[in-house]
């Protein structure tokens, strides 16, 4: 497997460890509008594009389930209906679903206000990526870490298409070409304790970058979790067919061998 993990790579399934006690739960955000989509997305939730014939948001579903995960809310919004009718109660996926209806935008964050029954860790992750991470050993590592949040990184390299002229004054001290950055990126997967909770208004947007660098400056221990694997957001038109590609060539890494 190639794209954006360089590498073939461990398929994302796995059962719970042993002598694990924490339930598996899982928050999935899918009620943004995927602007960036558009014009597939104005009549379309962009959880349920297909790569290939399979929607993204199944995709995630059925890695959960392979992963240990029972219990599953879909934050939803917009075009929240098709979304619905398409995922039912979850039993096809081998999985418990229920839903959360925002009336509004409420960010990346905001919708964990509305969600009832959060009381032991448990993983938060947007509706639209394509990845090979072992979302349970995630949220494990997360419990035994003692961290307030846990975020799924992962390194993206890009390049600047200009030459960039570094200058002290009027006098050019430096010139580089196209230089290549390196970033630690978030993937869209966070694991989150229940106590982080009351920091989130009830009806108020509040994004996962918010939430987090309230957690920093009040001295919660906030943990990164570099991931080498395959990741990929699948937000705009060249990642969605890059992953639709990905997916149909390595289907069995994504979803397991057995997969039908």
């Amino acid at each position: 497997m190639g794209a954006a993990a360089g590498g073939r790579r461990p398929p994302a399934t796995g059962n719970r460890k042993p002598g694990s006690h924490v339930a598996r739960q899982a928050v999935i955000l899918a009620g943004g509008r995927g602007s960036r989509l558009a014009p597939y997305t104005l009549v379309f939730p962009k959880p349920l594009m297909p790569l290939g014939e399979t929607p993204i948001l199944e995709i995630v579903l059925r890695q959960l389930a392979r992963c240990g995960f029972a219990d599953v809310t879909l934050a939803v919004g917009y075009l929240a209906e098709l979304i619905e009718s398409y995922c039912g109660d979850g039993e096809r996926f081998g999985l418990r679903l229920r839903y959360s209806r925002e009336d509004g935008p409420l960010g990346t964050a905001g919708p964990l206000a509305l969600i009832e029954g959060l009381d032991e860790p448990f993983l938060v992750l947007n509706g639209d990526i394509l990845t090979t991470l072992d979302y349970g050993r995630f949220l494990d590592d997360h419990v035994a870490s003692g961290a307030a949040a846990t975020v799924a990184t992962f390194q993206r390299r890009h390049t600047v298409d200009f030459g960039i002229v570094e200058t002290d004054g009027d006098r050019v001290v430096d010139y580089l070409e196209k230089p290549e950055r390196v970033y630690s990126v978030s993937m869209g997967v966070n694991a989150l304790s229940p106590a982080v909770l009351p920091r989130i208004a009830r009806g108020t947007r509040l994004d996962m970058p918010e939430l987090l660098l309230d957690l920093v400056h009040a001295g919660e221990h906030v943990r990164a979790a570099p991931f080498a694997g395959y990741w990929l957001d699948v937000g705009r038109h060249d990642d969605f067919a890059a992953a639709a590609a990905e997916f149909a060539a390595h289907r069995a890494e994504f979803l397991g061998a057995d997969d039908s």
